[in-house]
């Protein structure tokens, strides 16, 4: 065992957990996000996908957002229906990008307020996003479905109000990418183009989006009223979060190459959130999202059962995780209060971002965890300072 390493696992065994349970937890806790090249400059250039979003943003102004993106989302063809991802119609759609192919045999997916539904491309240190918000939760899930879940009526859990959808197959980017090969290649064949399509598959970038879906219900579904806030209050600041949460998902996704449903992520994710949408750090709200307003009492339903991993941790190693993230919160608002870094300013919040994404959430729950947290943002910062001049 490394020096870090067993750094983590006294910290552990301070909070009273068994040489197995260490294991467990060292294991669940790993930091894998890839520090080994900075980059030299923020905000990083947009990903080609963006430009396309950027064209179904401006045609979305005359036609309406629902309306544009049902154009080039084949999913968006499909309503939610029970083993519609099995039907020949949709298979064909998925397959082949046949828009058009399922004519008259389903009808198309219907939102209750369409025209509620927002597009923008919204500017982050990874460069911009696309972003859709939607006002109506039964269609930011009727959206979470259909683009993440086959168009099958898969449970949405009512905590969840975010959705990076990643790694899409955008037909319509493929569609244009056929029209451009075929203007090279007049008279060629169906056959040729299969075959220049199987040297395009590897090239993802070439057709595959990233883009994210975003509702103004209550953060983490946690009631206003519990935050001393009016409704309207708790909406427009649930947004804001969620925003600047998911985005610090893209940053450590482009920048870091991980973007994993595990706890260490969601703290990072819901530091940023907050820092941006509230100014600073709050610890009691953060805990009441992670259903540890009470702890050591953990109320059921918080979101923090949702990343106990795969395979689950044991009761005993959940309870101990529990611990770490009310010490890691009380850490972080320490830190928090004394931070110099200016959030407004895309390049010190993706300093931010690369530095407290070194640690793992047993250093952020140690005795010296604020100081450490500071320390990792000072070299951080000293870092890209050199490497920017």
């Amino acid at each position: 065992m490394n020096n870090h390493q067993a750094f983590r696992a006294d910290v552990l065994r301070r909070c009273g957990a068994t040489e197995a349970e260490i294991e467990e937890l060292l294991r669940y806790n790993q930091n894998v996000f890839d520090h080994s090249q900075a980059c030299p400059g923020f905000p990083l250039e947009d990903e080609p996908f963006v430009e396309t979003w950027a064209q179904y943003a401006e045609a979305s102004e005359h036609d309406g957002v629902f309306s544009t993106l049902k154009e080039q989302l084949i999913q968006l063809q499909f309503p939610i229906q029970e083993g519609i991802s099995q039907s020949d119609a949709y298979q064909t759609a998925i397959r082949r990008g046949q828009l058009n192919g399922h004519a008259g045999q389903h009808p198309e997916l219907e939102l209750v307020a369409p025209d509620a539904l927002r597009l923008m491309l919204y500017p982050t240190p990874a460069g911009r996003i696309p972003v859709l918000i939607t006002t109506e939760r039964s269609d930011f899930v009727r959206l979470v479905q259909a683009l993440t879940r086959r168009n099958e009526p898969q449970v949405v859990p009512p905590s969840m109000g975010a959705c990076m959808v990643a790694g899409y197959n955008n037909w319509g980017r493929i569609r244009a990418l056929r029209l451009a090969w075929t203007a090279k290649h007049p008279g060629a064949t169906e056959a040729a183009w299969k075959q220049a399509f199987r040297r395009i598959i590897p090239q993802k970038a070439l057709y595959q989006d990233r883009f994210i879906l975003l509702s103004d219900g209550p953060y983490s579904a946690v009631p206003a009223a519990s935050l001393g806030l009016t409704d309207a209050q708790w909406r427009s600041c649930s947004l804001a979060i969620r925003l600047e949460h998911e985005c610090a998902h893209y940053f450590t996704r482009r920048v870091l190459g991980s973007m994993r449903n595990a706890l260490f992520d969601e703290v990072l994710a819901d530091y940023m959130g907050l820092v941006v949408a509230v100014g600073r750090f709050r610890a009691d709200w953060f805990l009441r999202f992670m259903g540890l307003e009470r702890f050591p009492h953990y109320r059921e339903g918080g979101r923090l059962q949702n990343y106990r991993g795969k395979p689950p941790l044991s009761d005993r190693a959940f309870e101990l995780l529990q611990t770490l993230v009310y010490h890691a919160a009380e850490n972080l608002e320490r830190f928090d209060a004394r931070r110099t870094l200016d959030l407004s300013m895309t390049q010190q919040k993706a300093w931010l971002l690369w530095a407290i994404s070194q640690l793992t959430l047993e250093q952020l729950a140690a005795e010296n965890g604020a100081t450490a947290i500071e320390q990792t943002v000072a070299d951080a910062v000293r870092m890209y300072q050199d490497v920017v001049v």
